[in-house]
């Protein structure tokens, strides 16, 4: 096995903490949480949101990186837990386009302030400059990964 470099493990021990961090239970704890939506449910929601509130069962798989069969399970519960509406494709009535409802909206928002006032508190005795490097270099981190992930050649 090649040996990894200091650095590199920090990064995967980091990322799996974090991982870790994000389960229901965990962040549920959060004040102010409120009822949790299903983290792998949350993910379909955000990736519909994140397509100005459309998007596809085989786009969400593509999105998500799992299978057609998982992201049509996903897409499923979120419809009957009442997060997600099927509406049919007025250029293409084979598709079926999904969108987030109000009470998604409503979560996702809920979810989206609860967890930056918990990213707020973690970091707030930093330096604003750590701050902003520190959301540059993850955000980097992120594209790059994303990159390497949807890669073929890298697997």
């Amino acid at each position: 096995m090649n040996e990894v470099d200091p650095a590199t493990a920090a990064i995967e021990r980091a990322m799996v903490a974090i991982r870790r961090s994000q389960t229901r239970r965990t962040l549920n704890r959060l004040p102010g949480a409120g009822p949790v939506i299903d983290p792998t449910v949350f993910a379909v929601l955000d990736a519909v949101a994140e397509a100005d509130g459309e998007h596809t069962v085989g786009d969400i798989a593509a999105t998500l990186h799992v299978d057609q069969p998982r992201a049509s399970r996903l897409v499923a519960r979120a419809v009957a837990d009442g997060l997600l509406e099927r509406h049919a494709d007025q250029s293409d009535a084979r598709r079926v386009r999904l969108r987030t409802t109000a009470a998604a909206r409503t979560a996702l928002q809920r979810a989206r302030a609860v967890r930056q006032a918990a990213f707020g508190r973690a970091t707030e005795a930093w330096p604003e400059a750590d701050r902003v490097e520190f959301a540059r270099l993850l955000t980097r981190f992120v594209a790059d990964f994303r990159a390497v992930a949807d890669d073929p050649a890298s697997t």
